[in-house]
């Protein structure tokens, strides 16, 4: 797909986006990917320990700029707080709605 789009996104995106076609398609089941999607956030913690080794070693690059990557994280884990909540309530009113309607 990196290939064939020309926009720079990263190949995991790619396969989100793709497994998200082929769930709402029916092309994969959910009973196919379950097991390995619990196994995988059962593992999650783990993955980001490169990362924090990554920052632990910039360390000194990084506290130049502490209050500025501070006030980014908090302000964009705000944003996404809100946003999921919005999106979340959006669901549950549509759900409501075509229950009502059948």
């Amino acid at each position: 797909m990196h290939e064939m789009i020309p926009i720079q996104i990263p190949a995991s995106i790619y396969g989100l986006v793709s497994l998200f076609v082929a769930l709402l398609t029916g092309a994969v089941k959910l009973e196919d990917v379950k097991h390995a999607a619990k196994f995988l956030i059962l593992v999650m913690p783990v993955l980001f320990i490169p990362a924090g080794v990554g920052l632990i070693n910039s360390w000194d690059e990084l506290r130049s700029m502490l209050i500025p990557v501070i006030t980014i994280m908090v302000v964009s884990t705000v944003m996404v707080m809100g946003v999921s909540g919005l999106v979340t309530q959006a669901v549950i009113r549509h759900r409501a709605k075509r229950r009502e309607k059948a």
